[in-house]
Order: C-alpha cells, then structure tokens, then sequence
C-alpha cells in the first residue's frame, strides 16, 4: 500500500529518510491535500530505473518480431564472431 505524508511532516528528516529506506518504495507528498512530490531512495530509485530500462528494450523486441526484424540464434552468434574475431 503507498505511504502518503503531508509536506509538514518534511521536516523530520531522519523520520522521512528511515521510510525511503525501510519500505524500498516511493513516498508520495501531498501539499494541501494534493499530490505534490514523490520520495524515494537512490536504491529504489536505481531499481526502477533499472527496470524501466528493461521494461522498454522488452517493447523494443516485440515490436522488432512484429515487424519480422529478427535473426535465428547461430546466424546471431556467427556475426558476433566475425565482428571480435572469434
């Protein structure tokens, strides 16, 4: 379940930085009663950035089998060897 603090609560940051870490999920701010920022920590950060990344290159290879941009595994290992001289 997402964690929801009032921007006051900004103020204790020991406290905030202890709920980045323990729960290694976002943090969302709310100001006046709307959302205004998300925290999180740099681990988590990094992990959905991580994740994001993959998350595209996996759309990036269905749309390539979509479109019949695709090789088979040994003509794939075959132009890796000519291009390092293997």
């Amino acid at each position: 379940m997402p964690r929801i603090v009032p921007i006051r609560d900004l103020k204790n940051t020991t406290a905030i930085s202890a709920l980045c870490h323990e729960d290694a999920e976002p943090i969302f701010v709310t100001k006046n009663g709307y959302g205004d920022m998300v925290l999180m920590s740099i681990e988590t950060y990094e992990k959905n950035l991580f994740l994001a990344n993959v998350y595209g290159k996996l759309e990036e290879a269905k749309q390539d089998l979509k479109k019949g941009r695709h090789s088979s595994v040994e003509d794939a290992v075959s132009r890796i060897r000519k291009k390092h001289g293997l």
